[in-house]
């Protein structure tokens, strides 16, 4: 089990995403802005900051940047549906950050998820 922190600006999305990670056994905190995921991080510890890139206000990879600062052993992944758009040559994600592309379904995200963090055999149902 992961603990996850979720940025995604599109509550619809959020609440899906949210649910689907808390049934594969994450313990996920979601937040609609990139502000106040940045404030969680200052308050919270987690395993995994999952955003969107394109939100108001505070977008992804600054979020990603300030957070990773903060908690430099914090993994980041990114979900969005802009990323050649959003990563172009002086927006840089951080290195080792991670791109999932909108759309996916929501299996794909947790596979990945867990991929990503190194728990695709710690988790029911979600070895390879």
């Amino acid at each position: 089990m992961a603990s996850i922190l979720l940025a995604e600006d599109d509550i619809s999305l959020r609440t899906f995403l949210t649910r689907a990670l808390k049934k594969a056994g994450h313990d996920v905190v979601s937040v609609g802005d990139g502000e106040t995921a940045l404030d969680t991080v200052r308050e919270q510890h987690f395993d995994l900051l999952l955003s969107d890139i394109v939100m108001p206000g505070l977008d992804g990879i600054e979020l990603s940047r300030r957070a990773g600062r903060m908690r430099p052993e914090m993994r980041i992944m990114f979900i969005t549906g802009f990323a050649a758009v959003a990563l172009n040559a002086r927006n840089q994600a951080p290195q080792g950050a991670q791109i999932l592309s909108k759309p996916f379904h929501l299996k794909d995200l947790v596979e990945e998820v867990n991929r990503f963090l190194g728990l695709e055999d710690a988790l029911p149902g979600t070895s390879s």
